[in-house]
């Protein structure tokens, strides 16, 4: 993936560092209220709810000012891949906000807060064991660095284009907030049943995978991004984090009512439609009568 001479985001938050994640220290929760949390995240439900019930915090908690940029930490790998991050944001913004203009709006930056262990965010606290996040309430995406080693190693997704994969996904979610797709589907969440709800989140997630393909057709075309095996990382990315595989691996067995993202057939499908078409008509998952 080329991008070592692309400009680094002005919009990172770098939390690495402090206690817990959190400027001057902050309460821990526990790890069964971790879990709790993971299991209603699994099910598609909020789990800030979990999370600030174990934590006793509220969910806007002051902050100590953080600086913008990334902050040297005198580690080599982890810096690198913090201004790694920056960059691809960057050329998120670069490629949403040319969208935007072209169709006649203007593309609201959003946030990214790289942070160590645990933090918290307009959501609630947010937890390494989350995996990366996108927190509608404060138009942030966080990201504990960690979760690059758990792509490559838990996951065996290894790659920078996986990784700028996963980035590019959860920035999907903010054009779905920025839009009002995300609002209305929350809403349509509510009024339905169980299964009708998991279905719901399925499409959202998929639709911001195709999101995703969409930065990358783009950012391809305008900057040559892509170098050879790109693609191919990204879709093993999307085949490890597939609710298939993932319950294959947790329980050895598949519940295809309780998908909350989507196959790895179907987040492989929506990421490659998004990039083949580069149109935000050919990510219209709520419409589509087969993910």
């Amino acid at each position: 993936m080329r991008l070592d001479d692309g400009r680094e985001s002005e919009n990172i938050e770098d939390r690495r560092g402090t206690r817990g994640g959190l400027p001057g220290g902050g309460r821990s929760i526990g790890i069964g209220t971790i879990v709790l949390a993971l299991v209603a995240m699994y099910f598609g439900v909020d789990p800030s709810v979990v999370l600030n019930m174990g934590s006793g915090l509220p969910d806007a908690q002051q902050q100590a000012p953080v600086q913008p940029g990334v902050q040297s930490t005198g580690q080599a790998e982890q810096d690198g891949l913090a201004r790694f991050t920056s960059r691809v944001l960057a050329d998120t913004e670069d490629t949403w906000g040319a969208l935007f203009r072209a169709g006649g709006g203007e593309y609201r930056e959003p946030r990214l807060v790289l942070y160590t262990g645990g933090t918290q965010t307009g959501c609630g606290m947010g937890q390494a064991a989350m995996g990366p996040f996108y927190c509608p309430a404060d138009e942030r995406v966080y990201l504990d660095l960690g979760f690059y080693d758990d792509l490559q190693r838990r996951f065996g997704a290894p790659g920078d284009f996986a990784q700028a994969y996963v980035i590019a996904h959860e920035v999907g979610h903010h054009v779905q907030h920025q839009l009002g797709i995300a609002e209305k589907v929350q809403r349509a969440k509510q009024r339905a049943g169980e299964r009708a709800a998991n279905l719901l989140q399925v499409r959202m997630e998929l639709q911001a995978d195709c999101f995703a393909g969409i930065w990358a057709h783009h950012a391809n075309r305008s900057r040559s991004i892509l170098e050879q095996g790109d693609v191919e990382e990204a879709l093993r990315a999307a085949t490890a984090i597939g609710d298939d595989t993932l319950q294959k691996q947790a329980q050895g067995y598949v519940v295809p009512e309780s998908f909350t993202h989507g196959s790895a057939e179907q987040r492989m499908r929506w990421f490659r439609r998004g990039l083949e078409q580069g149109e935000m008509a050919a990510c219209d998952t709520f419409s589509a009568k087969a993910l």
